[in-house]
């Protein structure tokens, strides 16, 4: 048995009403798509890579504890591997419409947690896989799931292993008085942790007042953000269980030139390209956006070295400012490189880190109300996620993946969310949106595009002035 984490136990506590918590992607590949019998044979070869994927959930008796992770005695790969097809012509907009179908539908809590979809009838001669896993399973940062596990780095690679693979079965499942005496042993192992920590701080006692030092830092500041609500939007209110969900893509290169020309980081143009897109579409929504600024959830991994590879969710979710009121682009995108240099400066990851670790010793009442404060109160606007893809093409199956196409969540009062990933060169940004009360995504979509072209006017003609700088000085 492996206990969740608190973090991952947030994630499951705040799945109720209208909010998923469910991540995944779409792969759009070459080539004819994998029958269901060579994709299932081909994730089995896989899934020891990710053994959270034979996995679900055991709940001590009385709530007694966070859930653990238990071998799925009844697992049946066919039941999480599904296969279906598009309408002509196949285009976006059909596979946008399947994908926005997909994730209104929660995961079965009885089983592990996840699906793959594969899609036949795409344009253009490809297919698409549809990957959808609870974020209780999968870190969204940095962490292993299947859908890195599927792919290869050449189109026709070597076999995992020599020789027949041993067939895998599971352990008979843990019983309630075992699932009840695990809980105890956690709960009578707390003090001699306690007691363990203390003594590798007196060990250190100069590091022990640095980090003492960072961690009271950090804490100051997640309770200021707590202490203060985001100002209400569009963006915000009651959502319902139905999805939408719409792209685009943009050479990475061009953002790597906004970045050149006018400064910042690929994130903080990322940021940039939103907050000005966010302003257009609030005011088609007759809302006052001048002088406003919203706030954006932006999670970062606290993974070290020594944890890579490791199971479980070690992410913690950083508050930036996102200035919309700025009707400038260049110094939209200026404001965000300094808010985002003041975050990393800042203690905010060290002290959600530290709270983490507190809930992990907490209660299962007082770990779900830490949890609802955190997500389902108006801390932030909009959550937006950027995760760095391989810069070079991969394979599944002797297919090349095409195109990676990001899935964020939306928690309870969250109408929009918005992620980004680049591969091979090119950039995708996302956009998952509560369909009862956002009509008009795609116009969304179109405002992304055109807060792009601005920075990039603006980028261009800022490499020239630079140029007469330096040759001047």
């Amino acid at each position: 048995m492996d206990r969740l984490t608190a973090v991952d136990a947030g994630f499951l506590d705040q799945e109720r009403g209208g909010a998923h918590l469910h991540v995944g992607a779409v792969l759009i590949c070459d080539g004819p798509p994998p029958s269901q019998a060579d994709m299932i044979a081909h994730l089995e070869s896989r899934l020891d890579l990710v053994p959270r994927y034979r996995q679900r959930l055991a709940k001590p008796p009385l709530s007694l504890g966070k859930p653990y992770w238990v071998d799925d005695p009844g697992f049946n790969i066919s039941y999480h591997v599904r296969h279906t097809a598009l309408p002509a012509p196949g285009g976006q907009e059909e596979l946008r419409r399947l994908t926005g179908r997909i994730f209104a539908q929660r995961l079965d809590r009885t089983k592990p947690l996840w699906e793959m979809w594969v899609v036949e009838g795409l344009d253009e001669g490809r297919f698409a896989l549809i990957n959808k896993t609870h974020h209780a399973v999968v870190d969204g940062v940095s962490g292993i799931d299947l859908t890195t596990a599927i792919f290869d780095i050449d189109a026709s690679p070597p076999p995992l292993a020599d020789g027949p693979r041993e067939s895998w079965s599971a352990p008979p499942p843990p019983t309630a008085a075992e699932l009840a005496a695990s809980v105890a042993r956690d709960v009578a192992l707390t003090p001699m942790r306690l007691l363990h920590q203390a003594g590798s701080l007196a060990a250190t006692p100069k590091r022990a007042l640095s980090d003492a030092a960072r961690i009271i830092g950090g804490l100051g500041e997640i309770a200021a953000v707590m202490g203060t609500r985001a100002t209400h939007t569009a963006l915000n209110g009651p959502i319902g269980p139905h999805r939408d969900i719409a792209w685009m893509e943009v050479d990475l290169e061009d953002l790597k030139a906004i970045k050149n020309g006018l400064g910042g980081t690929v994130n903080d143009v990322f940021l940039a390209v939103m907050a000005g897109a966010i302003r257009r579409w609030l005011r088609t929504h007759g809302e006052l956006v001048d002088g406003l600024r919203l706030r954006a959830c932006v999670p970062v991994s606290v993974r070290t070295e020594a944890e890579h590879g490791a199971l479980g969710n070690r992410i913690v979710a950083m508050f930036a400012p996102l200035p919309v009121g700025i009707e400038d682009p260049v110094e939209r995108l200026r404001e965000v490189t300094r808010a985002m240099a003041g975050l990393k400066e800042s203690g905010q990851a060290v002290g959600a880190d530290a709270i983490a670790a507190v809930e992990e010793l907490a209660p299962p009442t007082i770990l779900a109300q830490a949890s609802r404060l955190q997500f389902s109160t108006m801390l932030y606007n909009v959550l937006l996620s950027n995760v760095p893809g391989p810069q070079f093409p991969v394979y599944v199956l002797g297919r090349e993946l095409r195109s990676f196409v990001p899935v964020a969540f939306l928690a309870e009062d969250k109408r929009l969310a918005v992620a980004i990933v680049s591969y091979n060169g090119r950039a995708v940004i996302s956009i998952i949106a509560d369909s009862d009360h956002v009509h008009d995504l795609q116009e969304l979509v179109g405002e992304v595009s055109g807060s792009v072209a601005e920075l990039q006017a603006a980028a261009g003609d800022a490499r020239p002035k630079r140029a007469r700088r330096r040759r001047a000085s």
